[in-house]
């Protein structure tokens, strides 16, 4: 979907949430507290956001009912969700992710 990625591409790091996703929250805490300054799209306040849902939902491999939120995009591209973005946290790679995005400059 179009949407998808021009809303993706707007800023180093984008955050499609849900406004009631407690993952969604602690992702886009984890960013901040990095010091990030993510561009966060709640789809549920959005009148598209349930055909954006279901692109994330298909991009992220998700059969039925697989959670499509939150999605990370770093530079454009589609990092994963929770799972993923703490796994690279805990690795020591997301960091150096951003940092190529340029969303971190220390």
């Amino acid at each position: 979907m179009d949407r998808v990625a021009r809303l993706a591409s707007e800023r180093a790091v984008v955050v499609f949430t849900v406004s009631n996703c407690s993952m969604c929250h602690a992702v886009t805490s984890l960013l901040g507290n990095l010091g990030v300054n993510v561009a966060v799209h709640e789809l549920d306040r959005d009148p598209r956001g349930r055909e954006m849902e279901r692109e994330l939902a298909r991009r992220l491999g998700g059969g039925r009912g697989a959670p499509s939120v939150p999605a990370v995009f770093v530079g454009g591209d589609l990092v994963g969700g929770t799972n993923r973005v703490m796994a690279l946290h805990l690795a020591g790679e997301l960091v150096p992710m951003l940092k190529r995005a340029g969303a971190l400059w220390l």
